[in-house]
């Protein structure tokens, strides 16, 4: 043991449940089979280090500290509700009925496969039955570590919300007896892009935040980033995952030169990739070519990736890969046609063939229900419209945007935008 004062037992155990807490909550939920049980299991043993450790100090093992309490409140769950037995059927253990060895048992049951643990829980977390919103919650809260107070902060709505969507979310996922478990066969594939697809809303809302005085959340990043190495270690043959975590990281190398010395938005043709993470870029560059050797190259998250790419690759705007950009986002939007792609691809064709050919594509989206209301299509138009030296039409253009996006940097980028127009830079 190691004796510290009373504030710093609470500052270390603040830090040991941000890491060890996605693990015990696993562990547990794999015996009780119920993830709302298991965070309560897995509280009350928080609440027993909070009470015990600045009296006694920091275990020098406090995750395995935190883990073996956790089991102890499981077993006096279950014989709470009368299915210590039960359990050990079902562990398929032969075992008389008694406290002296029903607790070791118990013991190697919880501490084997802690790696299936976690993907179980990411599995669960993101369980299609949840609503977009739920999963993202849940999972911030149960593999993120985040507070309830945090994940609200983050997305800027009220804690109450985000509290009732957590307690919804636990309670549906046992109303429905979601079980604990990897799925299998066809039902993978659905389940795993599920899993994709809200770390990816993470990362994204970390990247550009939707609303807020702030035009990133770096600490989103951070955590999808988090969630999606773990996943590449457990998942090790899904080339998606890899592609997933290939475009994370290159995404994140930039997150440095996405802000100006007063926070104020930097467009990707206008940073200064000196400031760019080549660490980062790095290991993009190696989960892309992992994807890639795994058959997954044409995945929707490989693609992008490899558009990200592109833009990594190129020391300098000039050098970018415009054509081959063009064409990636051509792929993409076969594989999951969506206005947003287009939009996309509008952009990339703008910059390889020339702002005309650009905006015969935007203006083609213009009727798309879907992106009534969506921000960036006035702002990719008024870009468009600027370079084609109509600037007057731009500038209504970019006013229109500046007028739907809730995030402030991002409004008073778009409002200098219509102030200058007749320059006009492309808004990928």
């Amino acid at each position: 043991m190691v004796a510290v004062t009373a504030t710093a037992t609470h500052r270390a155990i603040d830090a040991v449940w941000r890491i060890e807490s996605a693990r015990l909550i696993a562990g547990v939920a794999r015996l009780v089979g119920d993830v709302g049980v298991a965070e309560d299991l897995a509280q009350d043993a928080l609440m027993a280090a909070l009470e015990r450790w600045p009296e006694t100090g920091v275990p020098d093992n406090p995750g395995a500290w935190l883990m073996a309490t956790a089991k102890h409140r499981a077993i006096d769950h279950f014989r709470r509700n009368k299915r210590l037995e039960q359990k050990h059927v079902e562990l398929g253990h032969e075992l008389e009925a008694r406290q002296e060895t029903a607790v070791p048992d118990l013991d190697a049951a919880i501490d084997d496969d802690v790696g299936d643990d976690l993907l179980r829980l990411i599995f669960t977390a993101c369980h299609p039955v949840l609503s977009r919103e739920a999963r993202v919650a849940l999972t911030l809260r149960l593999l993120g570590g985040l507070t309830t107070e945090e994940i609200a902060r983050a997305f800027l709505v009220p804690v109450s919300t985000v509290a009732q969507r957590i307690v919804r979310a636990k309670r549906t996922l046992a109303e429905a007896r979601v079980p604990f478990e990897v799925p299998r066969g066809a039902e993978l594939a659905t389940r795993l892009s599920s899993v994709l697809e809200v770390i990816y809303l993470v990362f994204n809302e970390g990247y550009s935040a939707t609303a807020g005085d702030d035009w990133m959340r770096p600490q989103l990043c951070d955590e999808a980033l988090r969630l999606g190495r773990i996943l590449a270690g457990l998942a090790p043959e899904e080339p998606e995952v890899h592609g997933l975590v290939s475009l994370m990281e290159i995404q994140a190398s930039r997150l440095r030169a996405r802000t100006g010395p007063s926070g104020e938005p930097v467009l990707l043709l206008d940073q200064d990739r000196a400031r760019w993470d080549q660490l980062l870029i790095h290991r993009g560059l190696t989960a892309l070519q992992r994807a890639e050797e795994l058959g997954g190259a044409s995945g929707p998250y490989a693609l992008q990736a490899a558009i990200a790419a592109c833009h990594a690759r190129a020391r300098t705007p000039e050098e970018t890969d415009w054509v081959r950009i063009a064409a990636l986002y051509e792929a993409l939007v076969r594989l999951v046609p969506s206005p947003v792609v287009e939009l996309n691809r509008a952009v990339a064709v703008s910059m390889a063939f020339g702002p005309a050919a650009g905006l015969e594509l935007v203006d083609a989206l213009t009727s798309e229900p879907s992106l009534d209301g969506y921000h960036l299509l006035p702002s990719v138009r008024g870009d468009l419209l600027s370079k084609l030296g109509r600037a007057e039409e731009a500038r209504a253009e970019f006013e229109r945007a500046a007028s739907l996006t809730r995030n402030a940097r991002e409004r008073e980028l778009l409002l200098e935008r219509a102030r200058a127009s007749g320059g006009g830079r492309p808004y990928p």
